[in-house]
């Protein structure tokens, strides 16, 4: 028999009551049932846990030493319960709510924006993590609704049994930005090959990013020297002609900055939004849509990669 918390709840309240009777009355069960309990929690492990004596039950050193263990235990349940209750007594008084998960993108603000005006009611919670991993794993255990994510080419994400997917863009190519006097900068589309000389920077804490851009190093026959930090770091170091760095092709345009996209885009990843399953999700996912459809038109050189390829987020409403 494996301890459970409402054994170590009898083993406290015979304790605390001294006594198999009063014990089995505050639990609500009946004494023949308790004392059976009890003998299987000390045939389970091995001794005995209380003396039965005239005058009630005893703990015994092993049953003392058990207690101090069982305590906190059974204090924790009662509050982690007591805690949830009123977490969803909350919920239940605020109404209705939508919890956003996503990886950096610049669609998010006009994503949130959309969807307020949309949902006015609804109250709308963000978190955004370098990990699709994590965000993934946080919807499938109902600590997110919805989660909006990236999946770099190559290397795929392990997205939790029984989830909802929706694919945003199946193939998304990933720009190159640079100092804008940066010799590359020149032209409107840089080949790879171009910037083998340069140092590369790359956040390996998201996931995928570092594997896939190795992968793709390992294609060309290229090994450029890699710098590994954040990309707040990587556009301070690209600014000042110190590193190159993949971005995302929605990235506006900047007066210290050029992005420009890879021929034949050898760097690509897929754009997910994952929910629970019985989510209503239309309405979330048309808003992403239409953010996203957005944020492309304010990029030239993106809108116009789309238009190549013919992509329906090319359109214009």
């Amino acid at each position: 028999m494996e301890l459970e918390v409402r054994h170590l709840r009898a083993l406290c309240a015979i304790a605390d009551t001294g006594s198999l009777h009063r014990a089995a009355r505050t639990l609500g069960v009946s004494q023949p049932s308790l004392t059976t309990q009890l003998r299987r929690i000390e045939n389970a492990l091995g001794a005995e846990l209380f003396c039965r004596e005239r005058t009630g039950c005893r703990p015994t050193l092993l049953g003392r030493a058990v207690l101090s263990r069982a305590r906190p235990l059974v204090d924790g349940m009662a509050a982690l319960v007591s805690d949830a209750k009123a977490e969803a007594d909350a919920v239940r008084a605020s109404g209705p709510r939508l919890r956003i998960g996503c990886t950096a993108s610049r669609v998010i603000g006009g994503w949130l924006r959309r969807l307020r005006l949309r949902l006015p009611d609804m109250d709308i919670s963000l978190r955004v993590d370098v990990s699709a991993g994590a965000l993934l794993r946080t919807v499938e255990a109902g600590g997110l609704d919805v989660a909006f994510v990236h999946e770099v080419e190559g290397c795929p994400l392990t997205v939790p049994e029984g989830l909802v997917q929706r694919v945003l863009l199946d193939r998304e190519p990933q720009f190159i930005s640079m100092a804008r006097d940066h010799p590359a900068a020149a032209r409107p589309v840089v080949d790879l090959g171009d910037l083998a000389a340069d140092r590369w920077m790359v956040d390996p804490t998201v996931d995928g990013e570092w594997d896939g851009l190795r992968r793709v190093f390992g294609e060309a026959g290229l090994a450029p020297t890699v710098l590994h930090g954040d990309y707040l770091t990587a556009a301070s170091l690209v600014v000042l002609g110190e590193a190159v760095a993949p971005c995302q092709p929605t990235s506006g345009p900047r007066d210290d900055m050029a992005i420009r996209p890879l021929r034949d885009d050898p760097l690509a990843v897929r754009l997910l939004l994952v929910s629970r399953p019985g989510a209503d999700m239309a309405t979330v996912y048309a808003e992403l849509e239409a953010a996203y459809r957005e944020a492309a038109q304010r990029a030239a050189g993106y809108h116009q990669w789309l238009l190549r390829n013919r992509s329906p987020l090319a359109r214009t409403s």
